[in-house]
């Protein structure tokens, strides 16, 4: 005699294997997306800034972030101070790229818990 409980919790386990298989893939697609995006959308004074655009895999999380030129990604978003006292606007290209970012990875697991 089969036992429904445990073919019910077997049924729910393969279910939250593939979403949870299919959110992961759909995060790494994001990085890489968002990546390459931001190396569109950044300052190019010398272009290598926005070269610098990677996204890594940290554990389950998908990480974007610049390798090469970290310490300007505030600088350049916000703005800062000049050496004469001046002031250099900040040209806002991140939020952007997150905000975009952030509304596909929310289609996509929506998309995933749907089946």
């Amino acid at each position: 005699m089969i036992d429904i409980a445990s073919e019910i919790a077997k049924a729910l386990r393969e279910y939250t294997d593939d979403v949870i298989e299919d959110i992961d893939e759909a995060a790494k697609e994001i990085a890489k997306e968002g990546a390459k995006r931001l190396k569109q959308s950044s300052p190019k004074k010398s272009g290598d800034y926005a070269k610098g655009w990677r996204s890594k895999a940290v554990g389950k999380k998908h990480i974007v972030h610049n390798k090469t030129n970290y310490q300007l990604t505030h600088l350049l978003e916000k703005g800062h101070a000049t050496r004469n006292g001046g002031r250099v606007e900040g040209r806002e290209h991140i939020r952007p790229v997150e905000e975009i970012m952030i509304k596909d990875y929310i289609e996509k697991a929506e998309k995933a818990i749907r089946g």
